[in-house]
């Protein structure tokens, strides 16, 4: 396969993935803001927003302050931002129709009608229940390219690119969601476990459809530890770090065997993977949170440049 192809089939499922992505926080952070004050966490969730997208310093050369509405302006609509979910659905649809042939009809249908449904949107005259609806469409139209692309793709070397875009930018994805909770909306003086964490918590399992299986998996309450466990180390939760690079070194091998030769893409990937598989959450907590995904966040962006490098140039 032309390097181009790959990376277009990387590229399309990546924004199709961080466009879902950027839903789902969007809403986490709408629950969050509703919340009294007693219960919201300290400092401002919409600029926390913006540091867990990573688009602090793009917005603060845009706008004066983060409010409600700026914000999300900015990260669903705005064209100055390239990772807003408009933007994302446009280089989707643009990489997609590059290599038109070779996607499936099913996954160009989807990709394409959410393409001419985006227009619809005018985000000057949205309430804010248009724009939680706005946002459950975008979910819905991720969950559709995602599943044509799992029911219709034959099994080659555009697949496993297709879904190694998907893996690698849905671990970075889920590390940054769970970055929100300790880095920024846990109050200084708030004790981890404390009387924020039951809704704080519960919001970001709902952003990453993870309650039920919480409940499923630990049958109990809700306790920080144990969701960090869920979305960190536990290969059952589709979303989980470890089942991210359990998909990612799957796919990589795949390709390494297609193409004759390994790399540094394969070994950098299952180092990742068996320090996740080595690694318990007691220990994650203890050398801190917010540190461990920060190093994962920088180990995967470093995978990311080796993939690119190795396949995509």
């Amino acid at each position: 396969m032309l390097s181009r192809t790959a990376d277009n089939l990387y590229w399309v499922s990546r924004y199709i993935e961080r466009a879902e992505f950027l839903a789902r926080i969007l809403d986490a952070t709408a629950r969050l803001a509703t919340l009294p004050a007693a219960y919201g966490g300290a400092g401002n969730e919409w600029q926390s927003v913006l540091l867990t997208a990573g688009a602090a310093e793009t917005f603060a050369a845009l706008y004066d302050e983060p409010t409600e509405r700026n914000v999300t302006e900015f990260l669903a609509f705005s064209p100055d931002n390239p990772s807003s979910i408009r933007s994302c659905l446009e280089q989707a649809r643009s990489n997609a129709r590059a290599v038109r042939t070779a996607i499936t009809g099913e996954m160009w249908e989807a990709i394409n009608s959410a393409y001419l449904e985006l227009r619809r949107y005018d985000p000057k005259t949205m309430s804010r229940e248009e724009f939680a609806r706005f946002l459950e469409w975008v979910k819905s139209t991720s969950l559709t390219f995602d599943g044509s692309a799992y029911r219709t793709m034959l099994r080659n070397d555009g697949y496993w690119f297709s879904r190694l875009g998907v893996y690698l930018e849905r671990a970075d994805n889920t590390a940054r969601i769970l970055d929100v909770k300790y880095h920024v909306l846990l109050p200084e003086n708030e004790r981890v476990g404390g009387s924020l964490d039951y809704f704080q918590w519960s919001t970001i399992l709902r952003e990453v459809s993870a309650l039920t299986a919480y409940h499923w998996v630990y049958r109990q309450s809700l306790k920080p530890w144990l969701v960090a466990d869920l979305l960190i180390l536990n290969r059952q939760m589709p979303r989980s770090l470890a089942s991210s690079y359990e998909n990612v070194v799957r796919f990589l091998d795949d390709l390494g065997g297609a193409y004759g030769r390994q790399g540094v893409s394969q070994r950098l990937s299952r180092t990742i993977l068996a320090r996740l598989e080595n690694t318990r959450i007691e220990e994650v907590l203890r050398s801190g949170l917010h540190e461990f995904i920060s190093g994962f966040i920088a180990d995967n962006a470093k995978l990311g440049s080796a993939i690119t490098d190795q396949y995509l140039v």
